[in-house]
């Protein structure tokens, strides 16, 4: 990871991307700076992945709630204001959203 310069993000001038679960879609915003990934993620409501992950993640739920589901069969419910985190290849998850949730997710090379 190189070194970051102060900077601010207007997260309405980076393009949504759309990407399809298994049900319903998420919305991707994406900024990458060399080995860090930082996201703004929707999704929508009735939203499963259709991957089992297993990259390892910070995530912060800034509006809603979803549940995250281990491939255990645990389950954890993320709220408004809560944060989960895990590294690289120590879970299998997926994530589910009812009626839907807006993230901040950052990733990258830092937590192999």
């Amino acid at each position: 990871m190189s070194n970051i310069p102060f900077q601010t993000i207007d997260w309405t001038s980076i393009e949504k991307i759309e990407y399809k679960g298994e049900f319903g879609v998420a919305f991707w915003q994406t900024i990458e700076f060399g080995g860090l990934r930082i996201r703004l993620v929707e999704y929508s409501g009735g939203y499963l992945a259709d991957h089992w992950c297993q990259k390892g993640h910070i995530v912060h739920c800034l509006d809603g709630e979803f549940i995250t589901e281990l491939s255990t069969g645990e389950k954890r419910t993320l709220k408004k204001d809560e944060t989960y985190i895990v590294s690289d290849e120590l879970s299998s998850h997926r994530s589910f959203s009812e009626n839907g949730v807006r993230l901040l997710i950052i990733d990258g090379n830092f937590l192999k």
